[in-house]
């Protein structure tokens, strides 16, 4: 059985780029200031718990994909989000046991997207990020919030078959 990710509609596509407008979508979130990998390693422990039971219900979510984070940036301050199932809704998720993981709405909107295999570290989210930015001059598109990398895959998964995504909204 595949694992669940959010709907778009895909309304272009350029090699590795894809143009996409996606439907909102729930989110367990969390905000972790420290270095990249750490941060996300931080934040994925976080709402993994939520997600495995750490909640009022005790009621264990189903994983989706991706696990989505802000790309490295000099702040050091990251969102970690994982999107919620489809069949729930804000009132049928549970209330997070720990006060720092936040259920909330995510709305993307129309999209910019570059597709990456292998490991999602700082350089190749950097790296990723200038090719985005360069693709969203060269088609004058212009970038309405942060970038993020979304990762679709377990931690187990070999690098030649990871998939991974940097995307900005758009307007």
């Amino acid at each position: 059985m595949a694992i669940e990710t959010p709907e778009y509609n895909l309304l272009d596509s350029e090699g590795r780029f894809e143009l996409r407008e996606y439907k909102s979508f729930l989110v367990a979130k969390t905000t972790i200031e420290n270095d990249y990998k750490e941060a996300t390693v931080a934040g994925f422990r976080k709402i993994a718990n939520y997600i495995f039971g750490g909640n009022k219900s005790q009621l264990s979510i189903a994983m989706t994909a991706p696990v989505i984070a802000n790309v490295p940036n000099e702040r050091d301050i990251y969102d970690i989000v994982f999107v919620m199932p489809k069949k729930h809704t804000l009132s049928s998720l549970p209330v997070p046991n720990d006060g720092a993981v936040k259920i909330e709405t995510h709305n993307l909107g129309k999209t910019a997207v570059v597709k990456f295999g292998g490991w999602a570290t700082k350089s190749r989210t950097e790296y990723y990020k200038k090719e985005l930015e360069d693709f969203l001059r060269k088609k004058q598109y212009i970038a309405k919030d942060e970038f993020l990398v979304a990762q679709y895959n377990s931690p187990w998964a070999i690098p030649p078959f990871r998939k991974n995504e940097v995307l900005i909204s758009i307007e």
